[in-house]
């Protein structure tokens, strides 16, 4: 039994051995080649860049241990480390070197049974078609073998021999402490001395590891809190529109509950601007476009993200632009209202003018002539001063603001519209408290007193205009009524508008300029007033100043 397993186990051992020495001569010689021609192509595309760079040159201060030659395109030797080229044979022939003309790199190989040794060429082909080509002469993997036969066979009987004993030991005493490894915590394994700079590694990586997971941790909170607390939308897609990223807002604006990741984005808006944009972007353009929603307008943004030369998704962001657009509507109107309401009386004193300087007017009509021209300049001036006060309500410029006595401010207004209220036939009167406010004097007097003109204006012969003053112990009211023609339900909302009127025709003939009840709106606005219009056509209308306490 003894004999048996000892044959048993010589004969495997011996078995594996030659096997294995055959499979390693079989890899050494194709490793051996591969190493070879690894270094001198290395160092023939190094020797073709110097020539390229320095021509002839370069070989002057070239030092290489490999036999270094450059050819001509038609095989003439121009350089050789090792012989004189004038002396050396055409090497047109040569595969090598017909194979790098053709293909731009070579390799090929030389047996000399003579010497017992094998030459290896590495050819590469410049920009001018020369040649450069690299050599070296290596003894063949077979005489090397042979020359080392004795330690070979020394060394199979000495692995046959302790094979048997040491294999299993050696085995399990490598093996377990290399399984007991912690690689979580390396620097508490005790295992070989050899694996201390593998463990040293380990720790060192899964630190950095955890370094980076904070830190990319830390950057995604900052993003999320950047994009959740803005007000704009934003949208982070891939090149196949799917959503990659989105914040709250995003999805506010466009009107969607809610937003898987993985889904394409277009789920979320199915507009054609929007799609366009989305489009326009991982076309790699910057795009952009206006999407209206229902009653509100969004201004588009998307640009491409790119890597390596290519795009591989876009960010859209989503802005609310509805006030700039509605701003940018009323200023159209504001400018085509001013714009007419300038026109007309310039060009009624246009045309009395030139009927007076064509001598069309008799002398006894150039009083009147010139009252037309007056009263339409008169009108003109009221325009612009009108413009400009709105103009510096807009600006919102600080203005000194003081306590207000508004019984004696509203009993003064009464009287400066005494004249005009006695011409209309129409009878102003205040009552009620005398409370005190905080404000601008001027605007406030100013409000009071379109309120109270425009009360005037649009009142019936015989008609009243009531002022009065009450305060509570939250608020102070001022209420002007009057007993007018009224509004009706549909214009109420756009009475305060610029240049709105109700009915045009009494307007030019009162000479109004479509400004007062604007100039109201805004002083209010400034002032922390609230507004309140009550009326009935045919009944007369009602408004009410606030101020809250």
């Amino acid at each position: 039994m003894t004999r048996k397993i000892f044959r048993t186990n010589f004969g495997t051992a011996m078995l594996i051995l030659l096997v294995s020495l055959a499979l390693f001569v079989s890899i050494l010689h194709s490793y051996f080649d591969g190493q070879v021609f690894d270094e001198l192509g290395a160092e023939a595309r190094y020797i073709a860049q110097g020539v390229a760079l320095s021509g002839m040159d370069y070989f002057d201060g070239l030092r290489s241990s490999n036999r270094v030659t450059y050819i001509a395109p038609d095989g003439t030797v121009l350089y050789d480390s090792e012989a004189n080229p004038a002396e050396m044979e055409n090497h047109a022939s040569r595969d090598e070197i017909m194979s790098a003309l053709k293909n731009g790199e070579s390799t090929s190989s030389r047996y000399s049974e003579t010497l017992s040794q094998s030459t290896l060429y590495y050819a590469v082909r410049l920009s001018d078609s020369t040649i450069v080509r690299v050599a070296s002469s290596q003894s063949t993997v077979l005489a090397l073998a042979a020359s080392m036969l004795p330690a070979i066979a020394a060394t199979i009987c000495l692995a046959a021999l302790l094979s048997a004993l040491l294999s299993r030991r050696l085995a399990r005493r490598i093996t377990e402490p290399i399984l007991s490894l912690d690689l979580d915590r390396p620097e508490d394994c005790d295992a070989y001395e050899e694996l201390s700079p593998l463990l040293g590694k380990i720790r060192h990586q899964n630190e950095t590891i955890r370094e980076q997971m904070a830190k990319l941790k830390k950057s995604q909170e900052e993003f999320t809190a950047i994009t959740e607390n803005m007000s704009e939308g934003f949208l982070l897609i891939d090149r196949q529109t799917r959503l990659l990223s989105c914040n709250s807002s995003a999805l506010r604006l466009l009107g969607a509950k809610d937003a898987r990741t993985g889904e394409s984005v277009l789920a979320l808006e199915r507009g054609e601007s929007f799609r366009k944009v989305v489009d326009g972007a991982l076309a790699g353009r910057h795009s952009e476009a206006l999407l209206h929603i229902d009653e509100r307008c969004y201004q588009l943004y998307a640009n491409s993200v790119s890597s390596g030369g290519e795009v591989v998704g876009a960010v859209i962001a989503v802005l609310d632009v509805t006030e700039r657009e509605e701003r940018e509507t009323l200023r159209r109107e504001f400018t085509a209202n001013v714009t007419h309401e300038l026109k007309t009386p310039l060009t009624s004193i246009s045309g009395f003018a030139e009927i007076m300087m064509g001598g069309l007017v008799p002398p006894e009509s150039i009083p009147e002539f010139a009252g037309d021209i007056y009263g339409e300049a008169q009108r003109l001036i009221r325009l612009v001063d009108d413009i400009l006060h709105l103009s510096r309500l807009d600006e919102d410029a600080p203005m000194p603001r003081a306590e207000i006595e508004l019984r004696p401010m509203c009993e003064s207004i009464a009287e400066r519209l005494a004249p005009a209220a006695e011409k209309a036939g129409v009878k102003i009167s205040v009552s009620g408290s005398s409370p005190v406010v905080t404000g601008v004097p001027g605007v406030v007097d100013e409000i009071i007193f379109n309120l109270c003109d425009n009360a005037v204006k649009y009142n019936r012969p015989g008609g009243s205009v009531r002022l009065t003053l009450s305060e509570t112990k939250g608020a102070v009211r001022v209420a002007v009524a009057d007993t007018g023609i009224g509004i009706p339900a549909a214009d109420q909302e756009r009475v305060f508008e610029r240049f709105y009127r109700v009915d045009k025709s009494h307007s030019k003939e009162i000479g109004g300029t479509g400004l007062g009840l604007s100039i109201v709106k805004h002083g209010c606005a400034s002032q922390g007033i609230a507004l309140s219009l009550e009326s009935e056509p045919g009944a007369g209308t009602t408004v009410t100043l606030t101020w809250n306490k």
